[in-house]
This record gives C-alpha cells, sequence and structure tokens, in this order.
C-alpha cells in the first residue's frame, strides 16, 4: 500500500506542476480585483489605480479598483489575507501604515508579513519637515537647539495619532534626544494643515503633494526632506539625515500583495508585469510629478523589506507610546 503510495505521489507532483505552469500561462483570463484598503485620493489609491491601470493595458483583463476602507486599512487588507481566492484575481495595495498598524493595534485578525504573499513593491514617497514661518529656524539643527531650549514648548501636528506622520516626528524626537508636543487631528490632515497655516501648531510631517504649494507660495518652510537623498521636487531641501541625524529615514512606500496561498508561478508573473511597466517612462514621469520613486522588489526582497519594517516601526511604536484614536 505504501508503494501504491508513494507512486501516486510521483505521478501527482508533475501534474500539479504543469497545472500551476497552466494557471500562469492563462492568467488573467478573467476580471482581476485590486483591493485599495482607503478612501480615493490618496497616496494608496493613487498609486493603485496607476497599477491597475497600466496592468489593464498591459493584459487586456479588466482590472478593478476596489476602494474597501475603514479600520486604518485593516479591513481591506484582511479581506484580502483571510476571505479572497488565492487564486491571482483577488490583489491588495498595502504599505507603511500597514507596518505601523501591526504593532500599534492589538487585535488585529491578519499580519501583514504572515497572511499575506509578497509581490513587489511599487513606490515609495518621503515626506518633508514643514515649520510655520515664526518659528525662528531654517535648519534641522537650529530645531533641535530649539527644542532643547524649550523643551516640551514646541507643537507639531498630524493626522491621528498612529498616522505614519505622526511617528515621523516620533522618530525625531527619539533620534534628536528632544521633547515635542503632538497635537493630533481625527478625520484627517486638513484642520491639521488650517492650524500648521495660522501658527496654532508649529511643524509637521508632510507629504510633498499636499505641501508642496504651501512650500513655494512661502506660507510654510522646509527644513529637511524625510528620505536619505533630495527629492527632485525640492533639490535645494537638504535631508535630514545629512542634517545633523545620520541614518533617520522614513519613506511612505506602497506594494503589492497578495493571498498567502497563491501559486508561486502566479506571484512570478504578477511580479514581473508589474516590474517592467514600473520601467516605462510615462510611469516615472507620473510618480516624480507626485514626488515619488518605483520601488519594484523580487518577492523576497519585498518580503524581508516588510518584516524590517514593521520591526522599525515596532519600536517607534513602543517608544512613544503611540496609541490608536
Amino acid at each position: 500500500m505504501k508503494a501504491v503510495s508513494a507512486g501516486m505521489v510521483l505521478l501527482l507532483a508533475p501534474i500539479g506542476a504543469a497545472l500551476a505552469q497552466d494557471a500562469s500561462s492563462n492568467y488573467p483570463n478573467k476580471t482581476v480585483r485590486m483591493i485599495i484598503p482607503f478612501a480615493p485620493g490618496g497616496a494608496t489609491d493613487v498609486l493603485g489605480r496607476i497599477v491597475a491601470q497600466k496592468l489593464y493595458e498591459r493584459w487586456g483583463q479588466v482590472v478593478i479598483a476596489d476602494n474597501r476602507v475603514g479600520a486604518s486599512g485593516n479591513i481591506g487588507a484582511e479581506f484580502v489575507a483571510k476571505q479572497a481566492p488565492a487564486d491571482g484575481y483577488t490583489l491588495l495595495v498595502a504599505g507603511a501604515p500597514h507596518a505601523i498598524n501591526m504593532s500599534l493595534f492589538k487585535n488585529l485578525r491578519y499580519d501583514l508579513a504572515r497572511d499575506l504573499a509578497p509581490v513587489t513593491n511599487i513606490a515609495a514617497f518621503p515626506s518633508l519637515i514643514a515649520i510655520h514661518p515664526s518659528v525662528p529656524v531654517k535648519s534641522i539643527k537650529e530645531l533641535i537647539a530649539l527644542a532643547k531650549a524649550r523643551p516640551g514648548e514646541l507643537l507639531f501636528g498630524s493626522a491621528g495619532n498612529g498616522s505614519p506622520n505622526h511617528l515621523s516626528m516620533e522618530l525625531f524626537k527619539t533620534m534628536a534626544k528632544v521633547s515635542m508636543t503632538h497635537i493630533p487631528y481625527k478625520g484627517g490632515s486638513g484642520q491639521m494643515v488650517s492650524d500648521l497655516l495660522a501658527g496654532q501648531v508649529q511643524m509637521a510631517s508632510m507629504g510633498l503633494p499636499p505641501a508642496m504649494p504651501y512650500v513655494k507660495s512661502g506660507r510654510l518652510r522646509v527644513i529637511g526632506v524625510t528620505s536619505l537623498k533630495r527629492s527632485p521636487l525640492l533639490p535645494d531641501a537638504p535631508t535630514v539625515a545629512e542634517s545633523g541625524l545620520p541614518g533617520y529615514e522614513v519613506n511612505s512606500w506602497y506594494g503589492v500583495f497578495a493571498p498567502l496561498a497563491i501559486p508561486k508561478e502566479l506571484v512570478t508573473k504578477i511580479n514581473a508585469d508589474i516590474v517592467a511597466l514600473l520601467g516605462g517612462a510615462d510611469i516615472k514621469d507620473r510618480l516624480a510629478s507626485l514626488g515619488a520613486e518605483p520601488q519594484p522588489m523580487k518577492p523576497d526582497e519585498f518580503g524581508h523589506f516588510v518584516r524590517e519594517d514593521i520591526a522599525k516601526w515596532a519600536k517607534v511604536v513602543k517608544e512613544s507610546g503611540a496609541k490608536v484614536d
């Protein structure tokens, strides 16, 4: 009986491999759904729709951008991790906010690194540290000196406790060894930006696209960019790392994931197709206009990157004591 079972295994193994290869060669042959776990208009949505459109052009099959919002992006991510079929026809766009959520939320029903298959990173957006012009500093070093002279007096705003730009400033505080007071705003960053422009809060970490109009008009002053290299949109603005905090780096990254049990051959194909389209001049120009850069990765490389980012933000969350609103 054991000999028969072993023989059956030997016969079935090449059949399974052939079926997997056939699935990838015929993929996709129907509509693909790309789950975007945040509301329309945000960075995740914009990038997801760019990739969905380009995949449609490449595949000749409809790729639907499906916004499933709620719980700081966790509802859409949990759906793909726990409910979606692992056939390549449901994908997820997730990123740095989800890496932060792994330690910020205590009762998540999915794990970004364990319950989803990494396909590839798409792109990353740096942020900038913007201050109101009334603050008497013009550099990161001057800001650190002022914060040390006036511990706890400087106020920085964010779109809420645990938001990426909140933790960006918490990382700054930890590395600079300064005390500043966080003012969280609920319901998005609109009111925070209004108060920053009015000088009610002195500074904030902000994404480049929403900040650029105020920087150009002089209503906000940029003293540092959070990426390791300068942004083409602000070539004269130094990075935080080169301005007194070596090693400081914060990028809001966004990538594509799939249900964990998806066949490896499908992951390889989807990865190759997304990486190819990210190399196109048109998509590079589109991303550059948003202050983003393509960051394609192989699946294993992307998985390693995700695990490292989760660990990085877990430390910041613990040290800052950040809690969800």
